[in-house]
């Protein structure tokens, strides 16, 4: 089960336009790991084994909400979504190889 409505930390029924710093992180069956790995790199990065980030807007996140709820396997994979309204109030601590540093292209 996705949540989204109730909890007001998972609330994403906000104004269009407003775009959410969004972190994906993914346990799903190994037959479907591939299939939720490629939907999620068209919207956001890749950062680590099952872990995408990336900025959204509130109608994207509930397409992928809704299109990952017919990929997985609800009784088995797990799914989680966290969201802030932006990157700089998360602190990030890399330790170890950062698997996919993204480029900074000027």
């Amino acid at each position: 089960m996705l949540y989204g409505g109730s909890h007001p930390s998972t609330n994403t029924k906000a104004v269009e336009g407003v775009r959410l710093y969004t972190i994906i992180v993914y346990d799903v069956g190994v037959e479907r790991v591939n299939r939720v790995r490629k939907y999620l790199r068209t919207w956001m990065e890749w950062v680590q084994n099952s872990v995408f980030e990336g900025e959204l807007t509130t109608s994207e996140l509930e397409r992928i909400k809704h299109g990952l709820s017919k990929m997985i396997d609800e009784q088995h994979d797990s799914v989680f979504i966290y969201t802030t309204r932006t990157e700089k109030l998360i602190k990030k601590y890399v330790i170890g190889v950062e698997k996919n540093v993204p480029s900074q292209i000027i």
